[in-house]
């Protein structure tokens, strides 16, 4: 057995029992560093009106409804109106404050699926921050589908939104820009969690995974930035924000899982991860023996040909049972910088909105083919582009008119994908017909 093969083997077996591995004996979970902190919640420290009690309250609700709550209404068959006289809200909205990346990673849907360069007009941020204040939504994470650093007033939005008692803050970073002064920002605006989105233990593999659009991205400068937002924390003396990386095990990255665990530990409060699982791909991505394997499955299983499947790293197969109905639409919502609001993150291009939050929404095509005509071009920035497409648009007799959160998440057009969803009908659907998050499936 080669050295390679063994080492996933024993990454698999340390998985077995959770999709997660972690290699710190100081580790304290997330929603408990949460509750053990809330005293130092910005938005309690904004809104001292309120017993911390209350806060406690709603985050420990939240959490524990970000299961519960879709589950109990696909299950009950909920639709519009009874979610509007239970006032059952969404739980997080994620406003997508940049939609511009620096970095072209070539796992990204942006080498698929054109993605205009460009962030969202303060005013309007600031509105959807009201509206989700309004409703009682608990989580508001500031970012989508680009990187929230490239936009300045990102610590501003954050700040507001703890005024607001806005919860739990989130943003998602690759870290390139996370400077000194901006470290300050951020943690001073109360944001309560940060996740670095980085991939590999080794200075080749992270620069080969994660290359810059624009000039080199370099694998010391970002671990230096991760570095130094520990020594900023510590010297503002704030518990605010919890940290977190994660790593996707792949046959680049599987070697490197205890250099990973060993550069971070030290600086980061959660340290993990996660098995590499590819799901519902091309059937000819695989090998002849894992053909043999997959037409196996369905033989016994007495499924059609077209049966979605699931390959980890080590090449196990499982095959799809049945379709299960998705949690998003109970969950969530997700707001582009231009208005278009999707009812789940695998909708990449916002390809099938559920509503409009601004006119630009519905207005908006010159950003998309600025985008494409300078990947035709080859212009310095989008070489690694060559494949994207323009986004489709799967509902093209949406009204073209604006509507504020509340009425898009109590609305008819959100409520087409959910009854689609709860009767097992979600094949019906252009956007969710080919779509490859594991949850969505029983697999067999």
């Amino acid at each position: 057995m080669s050295k390679e093969k063994k080492l996933i083997k024993e990454v698999n077996q340390a998985l077995k029992n959770s999709t997660i591995l972690r290699k710190n004996e100081n580790f304290i979970d997330r929603i408990s560093y949460m509750k053990n902190n809330m005293k130092y919640n910005k938005a309690y420290n904004y809104n001292k009106q309120k017993k911390i009690d209350y806060f406690l309250s709603k985050f420990k609700d939240y959490r524990d409804n970000w299961i519960d709550q879709p589950n109990g209404c696909v299950e009950k068959k909920l639709l519009s109106n009874d979610l509007k006289k239970k006032n059952i809200t969404p739980l997080s909205i994620d406003i997508e404050v940049s939609a511009f990346c620096d970095l072209a990673c070539p796992f990204c849907f942006r080498e698929a699926i054109v993605t205009p360069d460009k962030i969202i007009d303060e005013k309007f941020c600031f509105k959807l921050i009201d509206q989700a204040s309004e409703m009682g939504v608990p989580s508001i994470k500031f970012n989508w589908r680009g990187e929230p650093l490239l936009h300045p007033k990102i610590s501003k939005f954050i700040d507001y939104a703890k005024k607001r008692g806005i919860i739990d803050t989130i943003i998602n970073t690759n870290a390139t820009h996370l400077t000194e002064e901006k470290s300050k920002e951020l943690i001073n605006s109360g944001l309560d969690y940060i996740i670095y989105s980085f991939d590999g233990g080794t200075k080749k593999t992270y620069e080969k995974m994660r290359p810059g659009r624009f000039k080199k991205n370099k694998f010391e400068a970002v671990y230096s930035n991760i570095k130094k937002f520990k020594e900023v924390k510590q010297k503002l003396n704030s518990k605010f924000p919890y940290t977190k990386i994660q790593m996707i095990i792949t046959h680049e990255t599987v070697n490197e899982v205890d250099s990973f665990f060993k550069m971070f530990n030290p600086i980061v409060d959660d340290v993990s991860v996660i098995s590499y699982t590819e799901r519902g791909g091309d059937f000819d991505k695989l090998t002849e023996k894992e053909k043999k394997i997959y037409n196996e499955k369905l033989k016994k299983f007495n499924l059609p040909s077209n049966t979605p499947y699931s390959r980890s790293i080590d090449g196990e197969i499982k095959v799809s049972k049945k379709r299960l109905p998705c949690e998003q639409p109970y969950q969530r919502l997700m707001v582009t910088y231009e208005g278009k609001v999707a009812m789940c993150c695998m909708d990449w291009g916002a390809k099938h909105p559920v509503g409009y939050a601004d006119a630009k929404g519905f207005k908006n095509i010159k950003d998309y083919k600025q985008v494409f005509d300078r990947i035709k071009d080859k212009k310095k920035g989008f070489e690694l582009m060559s494949q994207a497409k323009m986004p489709d648009n799967f509902n093209p007799n949406l009204d073209k008119n604006v509507q504020d959160l509340k009425q898009i998440w109590f609305g008819e057009e959100i409520d087409e994908v959910r009854k689609k969803q709860i009767s097992n009908e979600a094949e019906k659907l252009a956007i969710c017909k080919n779509c490859t998050y594991q949850n969505i499936y029983e697999w067999k």
